[in-house]
């Protein structure tokens, strides 16, 4: 999560009772995980952002307790629904996610795959996950299974433990899992991940690939107004 200094005289800082959490430290290989962790932040936050109930956000300790929250990971990207608190809220004077204070679970927890990181990810946060109620669990390893045992791997919580979700590999080499918690298909593909919407039958709109698609437009029609330009001076 985005954090901001705040005095540490105020560990209840807003009406709704929020204990301000640390900012939790970063691993030595985070720049690697960074790019990923920012565009599929980008895209879900805009994805979801006509639910003023939803909060999408990571980086931040996720705890059942404040006082837990040292010994508590830090997921790179949680999604919680059906909120009470503002989003905007838990993030600003929150700096991260108490569970016993936001009064409710994330739905969704996604990891990056790391070198410092990989082997935790999989097997102590997995079971930390399942004892906070995470409904869903996801990991992306962009490499394609250096650092984890998959390149994709997510897991549903059925009766308290976690149970593997289904994945499948194309003919095209993408390898596809269906979030029921965000309604959407998780890809990799090339070394991305990236989001399917099985409503509109498309991949959830990415401002990096809209801002290549206009530059690349914009300069087709420069071409066009030159050649228009050359044509006119000929004649």
């Amino acid at each position: 999560m985005t954090t901001k200094p705040t005095p540490k005289s105020r560990p209840h800082s807003d009406s709704y009772g929020l204990t301000m959490l640390p900012d939790p430290p970063k691993p030595p290989d985070a720049m690697k995980q960074r790019p990923h962790i920012a565009r599929m932040d980008q895209v879900l936050r805009a994805h979801f952002a006509h639910r003023p109930d939803v909060l999408v956000s990571g980086e931040g300790y996720l705890c059942d307790v404040a006082g837990n929250a040292r010994r508590s990971p830090n997921p790179d990207l949680l999604i919680s629904f059906g909120l009470d608190i503002p989003p905007d809220v838990i993030e600003d004077v929150a700096n991260g996610y108490t569970i016993s204070e936001v009064g409710k679970p994330p739905e969704f927890v996604l990891e990056v795959a790391s070198e410092t990181t990989a082997r935790r990810d999989e097997t102590v946060k997995r079971d930390i996950y399942a004892g906070f109620g995470i409904s869903e669990y996801w990991r992306f390893d962009r490499t394609g299974g250096r650092y984890y045992v998959a390149a994709l791997a997510g897991d549903l919580l059925v009766d308290g433990a976690y149970q593997p979700i289904p994945l499948e590999t194309g003919d095209d080499g993408i390898i596809r899992g269906y979030s029921p918690a965000l309604d959407l298909e998780l890809h990799w593909h090339d070394r991305r991940l990236r989001f399917w919407d099985p409503a509109t039958q498309a991949y959830l709109p990415d401002l990096i690939e809209a801002l290549a698609a206009l530059a690349a437009a914009q300069e087709e029609i420069t071409q066009l107004r030159a050649e228009l330009e050359r044509q006119r001076d000929q004649n």
